[in-house]
């Protein structure tokens, strides 16, 4: 599914807007536990900024960044 957020958003946040988690802290121990993968890769940069064509899976959801540009 693709997901349009301003461009340099961070991945905490994007599980926010996406509605995968109920709050930042849900956010952030998702990340911090690697249960959170990024172009392929698990992360755990809980304010890494992404940028338009990334990929993020969590849950069994994929999300496709696409930038506004703004």
């Amino acid at each position: 599914m693709d997901i349009k957020v301003k461009e340099n958003t961070e991945l905490k946040n994007l599980l926010k807007l996406a509605n995968l988690v109920s709050s930042g802290g849900e956010a952030k121990y998702a990340i911090l536990e690697g249960e959170v993968v990024l172009n392929g890769e698990v992360t755990n940069v809980i304010r890494k900024k992404l940028k338009n064509g990334d990929v993020v899976e969590f849950n069994g959801e994929i999300l496709k960044v696409v930038t506004d540009g703004n």
